[in-house]
């Protein structure tokens, strides 16, 4: 991995992480200034690291630069001696240009607990899952627009309103009380869920799927359910809903980076260990009354990981679940799969009436979803000229070339 690309690997994968560190040492208020301080730290390496050895610790190096800025900043602004009282593990000036590295754990428990403070019910939802996703997991705004089907200037208000309403807060991270972090669960998972979805199929220009998105919102999730509060039937479906796909992910794409589809997978190589977790996970999300919609979805998965073939998926089960799914949490984007599975198992235009029968969303409009599944059922119906239409428009929407390559495959090379 080249200089610039651990940079890049690191900005995604520590990013959050140092931030929340920081503002669990200097304070929520001081938010701005400590973004500005990690992205500083991440451009220093990208200078230095191309001239001289890349360190052993690249997260602990880019901490203490990032922390040493920091200080730097707050000394030539006059607020340093108030920050220095605060902070009784500072007790010099020589520990000031010396802060300790964090243990990797400390960092990982460090953005969990900032996770909670971010989902603040004072916050809209909308902007909860804006600014987290920006600042605790390192998406840019044009990802996040992408993921939540909002425009990009739709995504900066809801950022800059989340973190105008953090930064006039002197919240501390470890003050919450359990009440507080139980009314916010329903925030975690949701953010927990984007991420993981970020790395299965990402809006990266480049990158069409991002492992260690994936792996770090399953981190997440196990310093979660490990938790007192966050030990919740939930919180159990979301891992096993994570596990199944993770399970799969090796096999999402040939030797060329090209995106497969799920008939095309090799299950023979689908991770067995990883879907055995899964189950686990789903049996012990059974143990309470609750049903979620990580319940439902990760039963959808368990069908997939455990048929024997793509000719042998339970797509009558798996109707049923969708239809259960859109009780639970209606969504376009259910109908469109209870649709794709209806064409599977009652033929390709019973699917396509269901979404006759339905107004595509004013939100969907930017998608490709929508466009990519009413070309597929009327190509698979004998409509071609209908097809090729909506295949265009599908195409022509797609957020990345991984995408666009899959849907020519899937739509155009008949």
């Amino acid at each position: 991995m080249s200089q610039p690309e651990l940079v890049e690997h690191l900005f995604r994968h520590e990013y959050g992480k140092l931030v929340a560190l920081l503002v669990r040492r200097i304070g929520v208020q001081n938010i701005d200034a400590i973004e500005d301080a990690v992205q500083w730290a991440m451009a220093q390496a990208l200078e230095y690291w191309v001239r001289e050895e890349t360190p052993d610790n690249p997260a602990g190096w880019l901490y203490q630069v990032a922390y040493r800025h920091l200080l730097s900043e707050f000394r030539q602004s006059k607020r340093h001696n108030t920050l220095l009282a605060e902070q009784t593990e500072i007790p010099d000036n020589q520990a000031v240009e010396s802060p300790e590295i964090p243990l990797s754990g400390e960092l990982s428990d460090s953005l969990l607990r900032m996770l909670f403070v971010a989902c603040s019910e004072a916050i809209p939802v909308e902007s909860q899952l804006v600014f987290t996703l920006k600042s605790l997991c390192g998406f840019n705004i044009r990802e996040i627009a992408l993921r939540l089907f909002i425009s990009e200037a739709n995504a900066y208000k809801r950022f800059n309103r989340a973190r105008q309403y953090l930064k006039k807060q002197s919240i501390e991270l470890d003050n919450l009380t359990d009440a507080d972090r139980q009314s916010r669960l329903p925030s975690i998972h949701r953010v927990l869920y984007l991420v993981f979805t970020e790395g299965y199929l990402s809006s990266h220009a480049d990158i069409a799927i991002r492992r260690d998105l994936c792996e770090e919102a399953i981190r997440l999730g196990l310093l979660l359910v490990e938790s007192r509060i966050g030990d919740v039937a939930e919180s159990h479906a979301l891992m096993a809903l994570m596990y199944f796909h993770l399970a799969r992910i090796n096999t999402r794409q040939d030797d060329c980076g090209t995106l497969l589809l799920l008939e095309e997978q090799d299950r023979s190589k689908w991770n067995n260990q990883q879907v055995a977790v899964g189950l686990a996970f789903l049996l012990q999300s059974t143990k309470s009354e609750t049903i979620s919609r990580y319940h439902v979805e990760a039963g959808i998965a368990a069908d997939h990981c455990l048929a024997k073939s793509f000719e042998q998926t339970p797509w009558g089960e798996i109707i049923s679940a969708y239809e259960l799914l859109e009780q639970i949490e209606p969504s376009p984007l259910h109908l469109l799969n209870r649709a794709i599975a209806t064409a599977e198992w009652k033929g390709p235009a019973a699917g396509l009436a269901i979404l006759q029968s339905t107004d595509m969303p004013v939100w969907l409009d930017r998608s490709y979803h929508w466009y990519a599944v009413l070309a597929d059922l009327y190509f698979r119906c004998g409509k071609n000229r209908l097809g090729l239409k909506f295949a265009k428009q599908a195409i022509e929407s797609a957020p990345t070339k991984s995408i666009r390559q899959l849907l020519g495959k899937r739509l155009l090379d008949k």
